[in-house]
C-alpha cells in the first residue's frame, strides 16, 4: 500500500494519549528509521544541532541485487539552504538549493500526523518496547485492514507503525532502530571541500515570488502547498501578468474539480481543437469560463483541495491541485502567469495573504 493510499484513513486514527501535551521536541538528537511508506524499505539518520540538521539516507537499488548508495543533506534551517552530496564519492561536487517545508524531521511528521488524528477514536492496546524503547500502543480496524502504532510517552514520536491488509500478514511500515538525545557534534555539521565549490544556490522561494510579483514576498503564499486551512472561505481566482500585476480578463478558459478522491484519483485531460478551443474531462472537472465577471472567478466554499485547469488556446494549459488557504471571508487566489502567448515561460499559483492586492479589486 503506497502512502497516498494510507493518508485517507489515517483521519480516521486517534488514541487519548495522543491529546495529551507532549513535552517540546529536543533541539539536538539523532534518530535512525527505516521507512516503506513509499514503497521498498529505505533507512535514514537524522542528526539535529539546533538550527543544522543532517539526513544520511540509504537509497535501496532499484535492480535486483543492486548495491544500495547513500547520500548525505545538509540543512541550514535558518537560511533554508541545503548541500547534497555522496559520502563515497571524492570526485564529484555536491549540489546546493534551497528548501521550504519538511526537510525529515521525525517530530515534526509525528506531530503532523497527531493532528491528522486527533478527531478518531482507536483502541488503546498498553504498552510495549520498540527496539529497547518504551512505547504507547494504538490499534484500529479500518476498511482497508488493521493498523497499529507505538508511540513515544514523553516527545509523541512515532516509533512504529504496522499496517496489515484485510486477510494479510502485517507490513512494518515506519520503525525506528535507534534514538539519542545528546547532541550531535559540531563537526558532522560541516561542509567537505566540494561542496565549497558547488556555487550558489538558486534563489529562494521567497526571491522567487518576489521577482514574479513584484512585491513582499510575505504577502503571499504558494496555492499548491498543504494541508488546506481548516476554516473555509470565498476564493476570488484572478489571472495577472507577472511582475507588472496587470489584470488578465480574457483570452483563457478555466475549469474546476471541486469533488477530488483521493481514493480514486481522475486523470484529467485538456483537449484543443484546431480553432484552439479547450475541451476539459476527467473527473467532475468541468469548465466554469461563463461564470466569470470581470476576468475574477468566484469559488463559494471551496474543500479542503481541489483542482484548477487553464488554457490559453495554442499558448498552452496547465492544471493544478489548490489547497485552500482563507486569509479572510474572502481571499484572493492569483494565477501569475510570465507570458500569455506562451505558457511554457512559466506561471505561479499564489494566494494574497495581505497587501494591496487582498481585495476584489485586487490592486487595481
Amino acid at each position: 500500500m503506497s502512502k497516498r493510499q494510507l493518508l485517507p484513513w489515517l483521519v480516521s486514527l486517534a488514541l487519548p494519549a495522543l491529546h495529551a501535551q507532549y513535552a517540546a521536541p529536543p533541539s539536538g538528537y539523532t534518530v535512525t528509521e527505516s521507512n516503506s511508506m513509499m514503497g521498498a524499505p529505505s533507512t535514514a539518520t537524522i542528526y539535529r544541532n539546533g538550527s543544522k540538521a543532517v539526513v544520511d539516507r540509504e537509497i535501496p537499488s532499484r535492480t535486483p541485487g543492486g548495491k544500495a548508495t547513500h547520500m548525505h543533506t545538509l540543512y541550514d534551517l535558518d537560511t533554508h539552504q541545503q548541500h547534497d552530496w555522496d559520502p563515497s564519492s571524492t570526485s564529484l561536487a555536491c549540489g546546493a538549493s534551497n528548501f521550504s517545508g519538511d526537510w525529515g524531521d521525525p517530530f515534526a511528521s509525528s506531530a503532523e500526523l497527531h493532528a491528522q488524528l486527533a478527531a478518531a477514536h482507536p483502541t488503546d492496546a498498553g504498552t510495549d518496547t520498540v527496539n529497547g524503547m518504551a512505547a504507547k500502543v494504538a490499534e484500529a480496524v479500518i476498511p482497508q485492514g488493521k493498523a497499529r502504532i507505538w508511540l513515544d510517552p514523553k516527545y509523541g514520536l512515532i516509533l512504529k507503525f504496522e499496517f496489515a491488509a484485510a486477510g494479510g500478514a502485517p507490513q512494518t511500515m515506519i520503525e525506528v532502530k535507534q534514538v539519542s538525545f545528546r547532541t550531535p557534534p559540531d563537526s558532522l555539521f560541516v561542509m567537505p571541500a566540494t561542496c565549497k565549490s558547488a556555487g550558489p544556490p538558486p534563489p529562494t522561494e521567497a526571491e522567487l515570488i518576489a521577482a514574479d510579483t513584484g512585491g513582499n514576498a510575505a504577502d503571499f503564499a504558494i496555492a499548491m502547498h498543504g494541508p488546506g486551512s481548516a476554516n473555509t472561505c470565498t476564493v476570488l481566482l484572478r489571472v495577472v501578468r507577472a511582475v507588472t500585476m496587470a489584470p488578465i480578463a480574457s483570452g483563457f478558459q478555466v475549469a474546476i474539480d471541486t469533488k477530488i478522491d483521493a481514493d480514486h484519483p481522475a486523470h484529467y485531460t485538456i483537449g484543443l481543437s484546431d480553432s484552439g478551443r479547450a475541451t476539459f474531462t476527467g473527473g467532475g472537472l468541468h469548465e466554469v469560463t461563463g461564470q466569470l465577471q470581470n476576468g475574477v472567478l468566484r469559488i463559494e466554499n471551496p474543500p479542503e483541495h481541489f483542482e484548477v485547469d487553464m488554457a490559453f488556446g495554442t499558448a498552452g494549459s496547465s492544471s493544478a491541485t489548490i489547497y485552500r488557504q482563507c486569509y479572510g471571508p474572502q481571499t484572493v487566489l492569483l494565477y501569475v502567469v510570465k507570458n500569455p502567448a506562451k505558457l511554457s515561460d512559466g506561471a505561479d499559483w499564489l494566494y494574497v495573504k495581505s497587501g494591496k492586492y487582498a481585495g476584489a479589486a485586487g490592486g487595481r
